[in-house]
């Protein structure tokens, strides 16, 4: 009974379902893409099978990440406590859990159209292969964007039948935003990634991070303001955009000293913007 419970502990803790920051990350784009391809709500059946798609999806990336790191993990003071580490879960029984996620995921997808079944396959090999970029590229981070962007791709898909010039345009709005977050995320861990020799795109720009990463939040801007035109947006939208502006102010004055906790906190605050855009986004429709 003592063994169940420990395995249970571990599946939430390798899922990652007691921290649901990643899964924000994650569908309030994907929500961005399927309100704006179906211009307004996209109905019932694509809400909870994209949804749904996210959570199980965001847990198996979850899941390999710790596999691909289990050997690392316990050197780094932020994650030397994850399952694999401490020996909740084998090895062994969080591969059966990824391919159990893997399957799940699939069976939603066979309710949509073949183009994006052949986009979903995209989705997996590019969500699988994001653990161990970190030892090839100092480049992680822009694999990460694309898989965290890759849902809209197949929003657009699925609903429109096609992939427009918005839904690029928004994919690229969130690839950009990702690398940025996810660079603060990566300054947190950026000394112990340094020792143990894992790559990372906070580790590249070294002495030049913030500035880097405020470029990338204005390119962000940018892309976000050209949707809002191409789509004929209202004021909604671009009010939500001065908001999530200074949000990105808020975020630099955070981590100008790169402190851990407060790069930690700046990682954090960005699925706040994510979620304004949303409501902007539901609220012109």
């Amino acid at each position: 009974m003592n063994n169940f419970a420990n395995i249970c502990r571990g599946i939430i803790l390798i899922t990652r379902l007691d921290k649901p920051i990643g899964s924000y990350l994650l569908l309030w784009p994907t929500l961005w893409a399927l309100w704006v391809a179906a211009e307004g709500f996209p109905g019932w059946h694509l809400t909870i099978v994209f949804v749904l798609g996210v959570l199980i999806m965001r847990s198996a990336g979850c899941v390999i990440n710790d596999i691909a790191d289990r050997k690392v993990d316990g050197q780094v003071k932020r994650t030397a406590q994850r399952p694999l580490v401490s020996g909740l879960l084998t090895t062994k029984q969080a591969i059966l859990l990824f391919v159990c996620l893997l399957l799940l995921a699939f069976g939603l997808v066979l309710t949509l159209s073949w183009l994006t079944i052949k986009l979903a396959i995209v989705a997996v090999i590019i969500a699988a292969s994001y653990p161990f970029m970190k030892r090839y590229t100092h480049f992680p981070q822009v694999v990460l964007g694309i898989a965290f962007s890759w849902g809209m791709i197949m929003a657009f898909a699925e609903i429109q039948g096609q992939v427009s010039t918005t839904a690029w345009l928004l994919f690229f709005a969130n690839v950009v935003w990702t690398i940025a977050y996810d660079t603060m995320y990566a300054m947190v861990d950026r000394d112990d990634d340094i020792l143990i020799g894992v790559k990372s795109t906070a580790i590249i720009f070294g002495r030049f991070d913030k500035i880097i990463i405020s470029f990338l939040q204005i390119i962000t801007l940018l892309l976000l303001i050209k949707v809002g035109q191409l789509q004929q947006f209202n004021m909604f939208y671009f009010g939500a955009i001065v908001l999530v502006s200074c949000s990105f102010i808020y975020q630099q004055w955070l981590i100008k000293k790169r402190q851990r906790e407060n790069c930690f906190t700046a990682f954090l605050n960005n699925h706040y913007g994510l979620l304004i855009i949303l409501l902007a986004i539901t609220l012109q429709y």
